[in-house]
């Protein structure tokens, strides 16, 4: 009964000394999950031909921050042209365990490009980037993670000049488009809100944990 006549102030700092001093529960990374990552030459869907190539560029620098190791893309592209494989179909039909045997990654990221590229209409244009990501255990083949890489740049063709300002703007956005491409930046941020963004974004991978291991 003594505690009917310790101030109130004093109880709650024993409340939250005590919690302060409970042992924090411990967090164990999956010793099976991969740590490196080679990324495929990308299958392209699309009508842009260089859509494989530019959408390699943006790729590694997310998974790298993600945590993984990934192997260079230029370098892979090359080595498996140097064996014999020139195209995507046909690097991409490379069987699991070669590509363990050989690299020694282990998972693969297949990348299927949909769409890509700038679309023009009468009066508006727009930017768009959209492919679909599949992660696979060089191991056992199974699927790890699968995401959905989506960017959509409008162009503003809003004038004071009626449909015929509008027209001109168009135009002068298909000019403006034919001399810088919008496609890298976009897919850059699309990458991002992917692997970091949402209920279905990829796990930390094993460097990730080590420079901020989870509470």
């Amino acid at each position: 009964m003594r505690y009917l006549h310790t101030p109130l102030w004093i109880l709650a700092l024993v409340f939250l000394a005590g919690c302060a001093s409970s042992p924090e529960k411990p967090v164990t990374l999956d010793p099976n999950w991969p740590r490196s990552i080679l990324v495929m030459p990308p299958l392209n869907h699309s009508i842009e031909v260089n859509a494989p190539y530019t959408y390699l560029s943006t790729i590694s620098q997310p998974l790298a921050e993600k945590g993984y190791y990934v192997f260079p893309v230029a370098v892979i592209d090359q080595l498996l042209k140097d064996n014999g494989l020139p195209t995507p179909d046909e690097m991409n039909a490379i069987p699991l365990d070669k590509i363990r045997q050989h690299t020694g990654a282990d998972a693969v990221l297949y990348c299927l490009i949909s769409d890509w590229g700038q679309k023009f209409q009468v009066i508006s244009s727009s930017t768009v980037v959209s492919v679909q990501l599949r992660l696979v255990d060089t191991r056992t083949g199974a699927d790890l993670w699968q995401g959905k890489v989506y960017g959509r740049q409008n162009s503003d063709n809003s004038s004071g000049g009626g449909l015929l300002g509008a027209v001109v703007s168009a135009v002068a956005n298909q000019v403006a488009g034919s001399i810088s491409d919008n496609t890298p930046q976009l897919a850059r941020g699309a990458n991002r809100s992917a692997i970091y963004g949402g209920s279905n974004r990829l796990p930390d991978g094993y460097y990730r944990f080590l420079k901020h291991p989870e509470p």
